[in-house]
């Protein structure tokens, strides 16, 4: 049960308030044919590389059929490329000619690819007026060289490239707030340790345990598990003046994965207190926490989006699976898997998308779900194993 709670289980946020209507309820809508077929490119390398991520990207977003006909929108423009990338795209609502979006884009050539993904996003907002998530970055661990280490790839799990060197294990990844650095735990002095990108010194190195340390929305403090006094407990540390606040006084159980609301006044955790590993609620400022998980014979790894819904991996008929709950209606449902086993979630930028570690025949990967009704996508798979994903805010 140990190892369930602190190695192999994520981190989340949390909020005692749903934020807004997600679009995790299912919908009837059928998806919007969307015309690529007029769009031109040169004959270079890289601005056919920015067409194909941008087709895919469309594809992919859930909301469109890339098409050549018959399609509710038109995507006309040109993108060419030297030593710099040079993208027009003009999208047009066919029925009434109306332009929904006409824009300009000028980068380096060798950054194509998170060109097209901008495109993309843009155009999924201008059409849909939903936020898209091609632009993201996805934190994970992977154990290709025989250790586990912190990797980092675009959201369509291309461009994985290696971060960390420490032949040791890496655990937890999660992202700092603003996006740019990503805090995770790592036993390369030989116990564990919660580090940050960008910094050699520790984050938290107490006698014991330390672990799953995320930091809060305003980037001034960071919840963490640590067993300095006893059980792993959680914990909120001032990262400006190292002041620590005791949330747990759990003497028979272990508490792990916090994360932090999106507007920072609560904490959800996993702790095995009552036995079994449940995901439960708390204020940053303490007292009683609440319980908002019963499916399954236990429940960890939780992620709760922007979007106000919590997902996380709950064991059921012997496999994970993964859940979404709505805090606010007091609701949930599984999503429809096959049977292997989904574990590790974390939402994706557009809060319909979850991205999730998929392991079967004891090898696992990185796949992305749709709360909606696609089907799951393989994001990285192959050359070792991939676990723990987290997706840029």
């Amino acid at each position: 049960m140990i190892r369930r709670l602190f190695i192999g289980t994520g981190v989340l946020s949390a909020s005692a308030v749903c934020a807004q209507r997600a679009v995790v309820e299912r919908e009837g809508s059928g998806k919007i044919a969307i015309n690529l077929a007029g769009y031109r490119t040169g004959n270079d390398t890289a601005s056919k590389s920015f067409l194909s991520v941008l087709k895919s990207d469309l594809n992919r977003s859930g909301y469109f059929t890339v098409t050549s006909a018959g399609a509710s929108y038109n995507i006309a423009g040109q993108v060419q490329a030297g030593s710099r990338i040079k993208a027009d795209v003009q999208v047009y609502k066919v029925a009434t000619r109306q332009r929904v979006l006409g824009k300009s884009y000028d980068a380096e050539a060798a950054v194509a690819r998170s060109l097209a993904h901008k495109a993309a996003d843009e155009i999924v907002y201008a059409v849909t007026g939903k936020k898209g998530m091609a632009s993201g970055k996805i934190a994970l661990v992977g154990n290709r060289t025989g250790r586990k280490e912190l990797y980092l790839s675009d959201m369509d799990g291309k461009n994985l490239r290696q971060i960390t060197k420490d032949r040791s294990i890496v655990v937890g990844p999660k992202w700092s707030p603003d996006g740019k650095n990503i805090v995770y735990t790592s036993y390369k002095r030989g116990y564990p340790n919660v580090f940050i990108t960008g910094r050699s010194k520790p984050l938290a190195s107490y006698g014991g345990l330390n672990a799953s340390g995320v930091i809060s929305p305003n980037g001034k403090s960071m919840a963490v598990i640590l067993s300095k006094d006893g059980n792993p407990e959680l914990y909120i540390k001032s990262l400006r003046t190292g002041f620590l606040k005791r949330l747990t006084t759990s003497r028979k159980g272990n508490e792990a994965s916090p994360c932090w609301s999106p507007d920072g006044k609560h904490l959800t955790y996993v702790s095995d207190v009552s036995g079994r590993p449940h995901v439960y609620i708390i204020s940053k400022d303490g007292g009683s926490a609440k319980r908002i998980s019963s499916s399954g014979t236990e429940n960890v790894s939780p992620d709760w989006g922007k979007n106000g819904y919590i997902t996380w991996c709950s064991r059921i008929g012997g496999k994970y699976r993964i859940v979404v709950g709505n805090p606010a209606a007091r609701t949930m449902r599984t999503l429809e898997t096959d049977w292997a086993d989904y574990e590790d979630p974390h939402w994706a930028p557009d809060g319909r998308h979850i991205v999730c570690s998929r392991t079967s025949n004891y090898r696992s990967a990185i796949y992305l779900l749709d709360t909606l009704k696609d089907s799951p996508v393989a994001l990285i798979s192959g050359s070792g194993d991939w676990y723990s994903p987290a997706v840029s805010p």
